[in-house]
């Protein structure tokens, strides 16, 4: 007698996935004055949620003005004051500000500051955005940075700079 295998329609099978990711915790790049660390990555989420902690360093520029076609942005200040950038406004963000930045919305941040800026950045989905920063860290050692090299990594995860002639950050 074979058995009819149902799928079951009204209850839940719960599992235990959780991950806890501590302070000092995940995976550090650092550039000349930016510091990256991945919390939850796209491996970890399927795809769904990448969640980074950024420290920029005094006048370290993050992103010059670019937008995203298919994820949305978070950033959540942490420590000092951050300069984002937003479509044609500008403003200053101090800590506990959240500021979201859905796609198709032009932006970039900056700390313009004379003492290091902490923030927490959230994409939703991630596209595997832990390639990007590894390709940013990769591309922004060199020396000269390769412009077509940084606009083929931009392009390939999902940004695309307002100003092609002016997309490198560098002050």
């Amino acid at each position: 007698m074979i058995q009819d295998l149902k799928e079951d329609y009204f209850n839940d099978l719960l599992e235990d996935n959780a991950t806890i990711i501590l302070p000092e915790e995940g995976e550090e790049l650092a550039l000349n004055d930016i510091r990256f660390t991945f919390k939850v990555t796209s491996e970890m989420s399927n795809g769904q949620l990448g969640v980074y902690t950024i420290a920029l360093a005094p006048m370290a520029i993050g992103a010059k003005p670019h937008y995203h076609r298919f994820m949305d942005e978070i950033f959540i200040v942490d420590k000092g004051l951050l300069t984002l950038q937003v479509g044609q406004k500008e403003f200053q963000a101090s800590p506990g500000a959240i500021v979201y930045v859905p796609r198709f919305t032009p932006h970039g941040f900056r700390n313009d500051t004379d003492e290091e800026v902490r923030l927490t950045l959230l994409f939703n989905p991630s596209q595997k955005r832990e390639g990007f920063f590894r390709g940013l860290h990769e591309t922004l050692g060199e020396d000269p940075i390769d412009p077509k090299k940084y606009l083929k990594l931009y392009n390939k995860y999902d940004s695309f700079p307002v100003d092609i002639s002016n997309m490198i950050p560098k002050r």
